[in-house]
């Protein structure tokens, strides 16, 4: 089996591996409380990656739709015993396949000031230099614009209009 599995979730049982590591990586490692953690994104219609070893959940991140075009990237956290691995550089990078495949062009991501460098690597750009406060973390909004998808939303749009 090819490591790491890649798994798209949108069912419930799916969304308990996400769950799982970010509860682990957020809640246990960083003290942040389950109901920061756990917003009102979570749930039908937020997808998201889990990244899995041998069936068990590593890494993860998860977007949903701002508006017609946009999605909001965000919750990408790796098991610290997993860290180094280019895990959470990986599930971003999936996201944005599926992201490109559902015909979005725009992905923002409000980013921790610490990993500003890792998003930067990714090709997101900061959109402003106004640094937010998220939960216990301060924040800047990032921006990628996914220029190879024009043809696909292009054709998603004319399947819709044909019908």
């Amino acid at each position: 089996m090819d490591f790491p599995e890649v798994m798209r979730a949108e069912e419930e049982w799916q969304r308990a591996g996400a769950y799982s590591v970010r509860i682990q990586g957020m809640n246990r490692q960083h003290h942040i409380s389950l109901r920061d953690e756990f917003d009102g994104h979570d749930g039908d219609g937020t997808r998201y990656i889990v990244l899995l070893d041998c069936g068990y959940p590593v890494a993860t991140c998860r977007f949903y739709e701002l508006g017609p075009g946009s999605v909001m990237l965000g919750r990408v956290v790796v098991l610290e015993e997993y860290r180094g691995r280019h895990l959470g550089s990986t599930a971003v990078k999936e996201a944005e396949k599926w992201i490109s495949e559902l015909g979005y062009g725009e992905i923002l991501i409000d980013s921790r000031l610490e990993a500003v460098g890792f998003y930067g690597k990714l090709g997101y750009e900061i959109t402003e230099n106004t640094v937010r406060k998220s939960g216990n973390f301060d924040c800047v909004r990032m921006r990628k614009m996914l220029f190879c998808n024009q043809a696909a939303s292009g054709r998603m749009h004319r399947a819709a209009t044909e019908t």
